[in-house]
């Protein structure tokens, strides 16, 4: 098996799994620990992975975030009935902007219903999703490419943001702690904040895993959003101190999301 040939068995083992052991990886592709070894720096290099004592993993850490390709089986039934019941919130005519995250692209699905739209977004699903629709006029965000957030980020995306002017902007994070959000990219974080910075309304999509959790870059307070929707799994005791501290949330139940 050719180095390349592996590593992306190495990354498709990851993605079901989550992660793995070296010892494992050296036993099912026939190599040795320090061949492993290897391809395991090689992809952490390249940002693709975390090495962990003993194997590697794409899980989410304070400093490493998932690639996009994981985080959308994670929570995926929940991540659709938050984007569903944020639909409710679009009306035909507006503008909106969608960013990069997963629960927040599943919104593309949802918009066809509401045409017509303008779409600001720097994700790349949602362009895909778009492009063909009659009714959508849509607003790619340039900058560089992200393969592992499958977005694209940069100088580029926030002087184009600078130049626009939204009605909602739909963001999601990756980590709620207390009454914050926060990121493990300083990149990814800079754009979300200028994307709120460019919407009348701002709200946040995070499943109920996203909470207890912290990362290295603060993004915003709560409370510099306008609702924050997650799933009716969150747990009573995230939800009490949220209400507490005054944060508009909203659970987005199964019959929410039949309803719309």
């Amino acid at each position: 098996m050719k180095p390349e040939t592996r590593r992306q068995a190495i990354m498709d083992l990851l993605m079901d799994a989550g992660s793995a052991s070296v010892d494992d990886m050296a036993s099912r592709f026939g190599v040795s620990r320090m061949t492993v070894h290897r391809d395991l720096d090689e992809l952490e290099q390249s940002g693709l992975l975390r090495k962990t004592h003993g194997g590697a993993s794409i899980q989410s850490s304070p400093q490493f975030e998932s690639d996009f390709r994981y985080r959308e089986k994670i929570a995926a039934v929940e991540k659709r009935r938050i984007a569903a019941h944020a639909a409710r919130f679009i009306e035909p005519g507006q503008i909106i902007i969608i960013d990069d995250s997963s629960t927040a692209g599943a919104l593309a699905e949802h918009l066809k219903d509401i045409r017509p739209l303008t779409v600001i977004t720097n994700n790349l699903g949602v362009i895909g999703r778009l492009s063909e629709l009659n009714g959508i006029t849509l607003i790619s965000l340039g900058g560089q490419y992200n393969r592992r957030f499958n977005g694209f980020f940069g100088i580029i995306t926030e002087e184009t943001l600078r130049s626009l002017r939204a009605d909602i902007a739909f963001l999601s994070s990756s980590a709620i702690h207390g009454a914050s959000a926060f990121h493990q990219d300083q990149e990814v974080v800079q754009t979300k904040r200028r994307m709120m910075r460019s919407s009348g309304r701002t709200y946040l999509l995070v499943d109920h895993e996203k909470f207890g959790k912290s990362a290295l870059h603060f993004l915003t307070g709560l409370d510099g959003f306008d609702a924050v929707l997650t799933g009716a799994e969150i747990d009573a005791s995230h939800e009490a101190a949220l209400r507490e501290a005054g944060i508009n949330l909203i659970k987005a139940t199964a019959q929410a999301a039949e309803d719309v």
